[in-house]
């Protein structure tokens, strides 16, 4: 596939990934986040330790202010991206609700003048995801570039739904893979092989229970 063909066909796969995702119903979309939300606190408890940096939710993608909030409650620190340039990388800023925001360029709030953080883990939603865990993003190539600009690389766990599945996006040198994905289905870890699902995230530990705290069936907006 030369060059231009492949950015024809991530385009038209970005255009169609989209509109799937912006079909999905809010009912649909209050079920993934609850069984997602569910799989990642199976699977990851430490996420109450250190810094986790999230994204505001973007075009019906997944919504991991409602986990935030419950992870702050038990001492986690929770940060945003921020663009400061384009083409530039990316820097996550420390965010809890009070904390400055203005609107980027596509709609998405960012912090203004909070500090300037190193993430410890990092939810990175997917529009696609394939068999060897790298994402396709929407063609910006921001948080590749930001990952491998970072001092002390963070875990990265993917946020996608299985409909985003393909079978390769096709990844090019600059492409890094994500170590884990998070679907409504569970968890794959990223192996030599490729993705692996893991029929047990429990393995990683036994987690505290926070189901309770993420307002099970609230389909609103939280409160920022």
């Amino acid at each position: 596939m030369t060059p231009s063909e492949l950015s024809a066909w991530r385009s038209n796969e970005r255009t169609r990934l989209l509109r799937e995702r912006e079909a999905l119903s809010q009912g649909t979309l209050a079920e993934l986040r609850s069984r997602i939300d569910h799989h990642l606190e199976r699977a990851f408890p430490d996420l109450v330790h250190g810094i986790l940096a999230f994204c505001w939710p973007y075009r019906n993608e997944y919504d991991a202010r409602h986990l935030a909030a419950a992870l702050r409650r038990h001492g986690a620190r929770t940060a945003l991206p921020a663009v400061v340039a384009p083409r530039a990388p990316l820097v996550f800023r420390e965010w809890k609700p009070g904390v400055e925001l203005a609107v980027g360029p596509l709609g998405i709030p960012y912090p203004v003048a909070s500090p300037e953080v190193n993430p410890d883990h990092v939810l990175l939603p997917m529009l696609g995801w394939d068999a060897d865990g790298y994402r396709l993003g929407y063609g910006g190539a921001f948080f590749d570039r930001t990952l491998a600009g970072l001092a002390r690389r963070p875990r990265v766990v993917g946020i996608a739904y299985e409909q985003a599945f393909l079978k390769t996006i096709h990844p090019q040198p600059h492409d890094i893979p994500v170590d884990f994905v998070v679907t409504e289905r569970g968890v794959y870890r990223r192996e030599p092989k490729g993705l692996k699902f893991l029929d047990d995230p429990q393995a990683y530990s036994s987690p505290p229970c926070y189901a309770g705290e993420i307002a099970p069936g609230y389909f609103g907006e939280p409160k920022t």
